[in-house]
């Protein structure tokens, strides 16, 4: 594998892309604002490398404590998103990728990598069986599936653990759809504030809509997956964005 990856920076990001949604044009506005975020959140340490291709091939991590996910893991590198998709597969992209994360983390002297994921594969969540068999531990399991891995590199150290508000799988509204999101995925955007609003309106459906904006907000959330969460009469539904399409709605929630 000859691979030459980038890594963005304020510099670069105008003119370089963000692997998601380049060429969804109805996203254009996502997309803007995924690298609106991503230019605040250098500032704060957060790593975006992708290959030198036109190619979703990317990996997404920054310190823990600064990271938008309500997870305690002092001195860690969170793994945020981390994707290689296509003809790009069993390549030794991904172990790459990883391998840069891991670099980092040895170079800023912390005690490992962290990441949420599910039990079985999640949407818009990494691999956890993959990750297992790079290294990673499974230290936290929540009742929704989602767990907290982590691959030390100080075994002495700590271990990570999701914040009281993610524990009993609920978010405190507990009528109808409620919807979490940030601007961390160039999708959100357009596809909660138009296509799942238009769904719900054809089914006569409300929705609150609650955007995630700092920090703090998503530290503090419900749900460990802060780029989109839906929930119905307070349970934890899914992480699957494509909920919010017409065509998938009715296979994903199922309302008596």
């Amino acid at each position: 594998m000859n691979a030459n990856f980038i890594t963005l920076n304020k510099e670069n990001i105008g003119k370089e892309h963000i692997c998601c949604a380049f060429s969804d044009k109805k996203c254009k506005d996502s997309y803007e604002m995924k690298k609106e975020w991503l230019k605040k959140e250098f500032d704060n340490g957060y790593v975006f490398r992708r290959l030198d291709e036109r190619a979703k091939v990317f990996i997404e991590y920054v310190p823990a404590e600064k990271a938008w996910v309500p997870v305690n893991a002092p001195n860690y590198l969170m793994i945020n998103c981390f994707w290689v998709s296509g003809q790009y597969k069993e390549k030794g992209y991904a172990k790459a990728l990883l391998q840069s994360a891991i670099d980092d983390a040895v170079k800023q002297g912390k005690d490992g990598l962290v990441t949420v994921t599910g039990e079985k594969k999640f949407h818009f969540m990494s691999d956890a069986k993959w990750l297992i068999r790079q290294g990673f531990e499974i230290t936290e399991k929540l009742p929704s599936g989602f767990c907290l891995l982590v691959m030390k590199i100080r075994p002495e150290a700590a271990d990570p653990s999701f914040g009281e508000n993610v524990l009993n799988d609920e978010c405190p509204d507990k009528d109808g759809l409620v919807v979490y999101y940030s601007n961390r995925c160039p999708f959100t955007e357009y596809h909660i504030q138009n296509s799942l609003k238009e769904t719900a309106q054809k089914r006569n459906l409300s929705v609150k809509i609650i955007k995630l904006e700092t920090l703090e907000q998503a530290q503090s959330a419900p749900t460990p997956a802060t780029i989109f969460s839906l929930f119905h009469n307070g349970k934890f539904i899914t992480t699957d964005l494509s909920v919010c399409m017409d065509s998938r709605f009715d296979k994903i929630v199922k309302i008596s």
